[in-house]
């Protein structure tokens, strides 16, 4: 919580790859992208419990979201594409 946000920041884009890679397969786009999503909502809810006064807003946030966290992306296409030689 108490952090810089360049260095929450780099954490949570190598924890937000490791799962992209780790989980990206075909037809589960709409997890990965909804983890991103929860992922950069909590990281608003930290960062607003930094002080009294909430000064992050959500337009901010979505920046930092952009700018810090990679999007989803499949990894691991289907077998059967990979030994027809399409990928």
């Amino acid at each position: 919580m108490h952090e810089p946000v360049p260095l929450v920041g780099k954490w949570l884009r190598s924890v937000i790859s490791g799962h992209n890679r780790y989980y990206g397969v075909p037809m589960n786009l709409r997890a990965l992208r909804s983890f991103r999503f929860q992922v950069g909502r909590y990281w608003c809810q930290a960062l607003k419990r930094r002080s009294q006064k909430h000064k992050i807003t959500w337009e901010r946030m979505t920046k930092l979201i952009r700018h810090w966290l990679p999007t989803a992306t499949v990894y691991h296409p289907y077998p059967l594409m990979k030994r027809m030689g399409v990928i």
